[in-house]
């Protein structure tokens, strides 16, 4: 299969992730994935839920949502129809448990990490990208506590990121964009840590099942993504790493 953009099947788009792209949050960053672009930013606020009042741990929360001019037809802002919609309450649900699967939430005390993904530009994979990038985000965030002497050190004990694997016309591709992402026979979301360990898969089949040994070769497919897109979160951390 020859990709649009020329790729190889198994190649990653270029990667581009911008640090301290906002002047106000405790951490942000602007993470480019081919033509996605998701704005990521962490605050870090002196309070919990009420849940957790007392104990002694804090938490990490994500909200998501997408510009009006970030797809061909404009995005309707949440607050102009009074809910968050279904995929955008689901994509920020999954970036806090992300997240929250290498915090240290003991390590900070019983503050809350708000986690802003606002995505520019959507070309498929931004549910992905928001994890990468709100994990940098996350870390900057955790930098400055650090340096606050809020904490020790840094709580977290893990480096993670995301990826997009899929089947397209027979064939498994690494890092869809938004048309192979719509034709796909097989759709899967991988969140592991830079050593291969699993966090998260969301995989559905579109209109068909598909076998246990397509799913594991999606996997391996996406290790091999992560593995290369964990360097370039490792690169762009490195002075807080």
């Amino acid at each position: 299969m020859i990709r649009l953009d020329g790729r190889a099947t198994d190649q990653l788009r270029p990667v581009k992730i911008t640090r301290n792209y906002l002047k106000y949050p405790d951490g942000s960053c602007l993470i480019e994935m081919g033509d996605t672009k998701v704005i990521c930013s962490a605050f870090v606020e002196d309070k919990v839920p009420p849940f957790l009042k007392g104990s002694g741990q804090g938490w990490v929360t994500a909200e998501y949502g997408m510009l009006p001019g970030s797809c061909e037809t404009r995005a309707r802002r949440d607050s102009a129809v009074g809910r968050i919609n279904g995929r955008g309450q689901e994509i920020q649900r999954l970036v806090g448990r992300a997240i929250r699967s290498v915090a240290d939430l003991n390590g900070f005390g019983e503050r809350t990490v708000w986690l802003d993904c606002d995505v520019l530009q959507a070309d498929g994979g931004t549910r992905t990208a928001s994890v990468t990038g709100a994990f940098v985000a996350f870390v900057d965030a955790c930098a400055q506590m650090k340096k606050n002497n809020i904490c020790k050190k840094l709580p977290f004990s893990d480096i993670i990121s995301a990826i997009s694997v899929g089947v397209v016309m027979g064939e498994e591709l690494l890092d869809l964009n938004y048309q192979e992402d719509s034709n796909a026979q097989v759709d899967m979301n991988v969140v592991m840590t830079d050593t291969g360990r699993i966090v998260e898969v969301q995989s559905t089949g579109e209109g068909a099942p598909f076998t246990r040994k397509r799913f594991d070769a999606l996997v391996d497919m996406a290790h091999k993504g992560i593995v290369e897109l964990s360097a370039v979160v490792k690169t762009t951390l490195a002075d807080v790493l």
